[in-house]
């Protein structure tokens, strides 16, 4: 009477490792987002003031020539107003970052964009006095 016996428990190791591995690879990738997108070192200018924010959505780094680098791309002020007006910006943080030879100018023109694109949320990037980068 074989249907009649009970089956010895097993314990599957298998589907275990597939979820070890699936957890691994999301925690890998959400380390990976955590890196600043730019990836360029700027020598921010230095505020007293200056308080940690939030990683912003968009990242836009003023170069020194006055073109805009945003995730990767170079483009222009007029470019990243039309850039945005593509997105929903009803909720995008959006850091503007240059070096310390970015006069007030670029900087106002890369805020006028932005805003002329539709985001809110807008912050500048400084680092505090005492820091060393």
């Amino acid at each position: 009477m074989r249907y009649m016996e009970t089956a010895k428990a097993r314990i599957e190791i298998i589907p275990m490792i597939d979820i070890m591995l699936f957890l691994l690879v999301f925690f890998v990738m959400v380390t990976l987002r955590m890196i600043p997108s730019s990836g360029h070192l700027t020598k921010l200018p230095t505020s007293s003031t200056a308080v940690t924010i939030p990683p912003p959505k968009l990242l836009v780094e003023i170069q020194p020539d006055g073109n805009l680098l945003v995730q990767g791309r170079i483009m222009t002020p007029a470019q990243l107003t039309t850039m945005l007006r593509q997105r929903d910006n009803s909720k995008t943080a959006i850091t503007i970052a240059g070096n310390q030879t970015v006069n007030l100018q670029q900087i106002m023109t890369t805020i006028d964009a932005v805003k002329s694109g539709g985001a809110t949320e807008v912050g500048l990037s400084a680092r505090e006095n005492g820091s060393g980068q």
